[in-house]
């Protein structure tokens, strides 16, 4: 039985994360003063505060905020750690977004109440879609883009790779996402890939940009991780260590239940060092009503 280990994994495992249940639950992030941010993304960006709470034990807050209940909807999860006033953003974090019918009135909102304005509204460059870009108090961007109604408004994270295919094929195998649109300007000397699962304007995407001739970028200390939901954390690592195997990353917590919390998680690293967490969905569900 020795070498069973190098024996090549059957086709059934890379099938799971097809036939899962899958979806974005949320995306976790530092920020240096928590009431100042749930101030912004309320009154500014209509967020609804979701659920917070405070581990004074482990000398942190943090508050879950989105559009709508985290059992549909994504959410972004903030995280204070006690007298930690600022962080470094870092190279490879792009943005967040956010579709809104009226990029222009947002853009006047954001204005009238303090925030940032990095990029005027209008139509992107070639194209037709109307964008902006906006700073929060910690220095995260926010890409606002104009849509029709949409079921999810915060709508992507977007991320910076060094080898777009092969984060394609990690985000592929490993986590059983689509493709749902690539676009390469090679007049701008970018490509980018959205990958999801479902389509781009019916959910939150991960938004994967490839700078031509840059392998590699600054993690900073702010940005954390995303969550995955999963109906079984074990099987979905197992794939995850198979993928990692074959394109790189690294799995930095087996599955298994959080001591105390005892939700079932798995975590891991991409081949660029960007962190997912695959989380029970039954765990999630008795974690969001027992905050409640």
């Amino acid at each position: 039985m020795a070498e069973a280990a190098h024996v090549a994994p059957n086709a059934e495992v890379f099938e799971w994360p097809k036939k899962d249940n899958r979806r974005l639950l949320h995306v976790v992030y530092r920020v240096g003063d928590l009431e100042r941010t749930i101030k912004f993304y309320t009154e500014i960006f209509g967020m609804k505060l979701l659920r917070q709470r405070d581990i004074p034990e482990e000398k942190y807050s943090n508050a879950f905020l989105g559009f709508g209940s985290e059992e549909t909807n994504f959410a972004v999860e903030l995280t204070y750690n006690y007298g930690v006033s600022s962080y470094d953003i870092g190279a490879g974090f792009g943005h967040f977004a956010i579709a809104t019918q009226d990029v222009y009135k947002l853009v006047e909102d954001v204005r009238a109440k303090g925030g940032e304005v990095t990029r005027e509204p209008g139509p992107v460059k070639g194209g037709k879609s109307v964008i902006a870009f906006v700073k929060d108090p910690d220095g995260y961007v926010f890409e606002l883009i104009q849509r029709g109604p949409t079921p999810e408004p915060l709508c992507q994270v977007m991320l910076r790779v060094g080898d777009l295919e092969r984060s394609i094929k990690f985000y592929e195998k490993a986590l059983g996402m689509r493709v749902v649109k690539k676009v390469d300007r090679p007049e701008y000397k970018y490509t980018i890939a959205m990958l999801g699962y479902a389509e781009e304007q019916e959910t939150t995407v991960l938004e994967l940009t490839y700078n031509y001739g840059v392998t590699e970028y600054t993690k900073g200390n702010a940005y954390a991780q995303v969550a995955i939901g999963t109906d079984d954390v074990y099987k979905s690592a197992e794939v995850v260590n198979h993928v990692i195997q074959e394109v790189g990353g690294k799995i930095t917590r087996q599955p298994g239940p959080i001591p105390g919390l005892n939700t079932k998680i798995t975590a891991f690293l991409d081949p660029d060092g960007w962190k997912t967490v695959l989380v029970d969905n039954e765990d999630f569900l008795k974690e969001l009503h027992s905050d409640s």
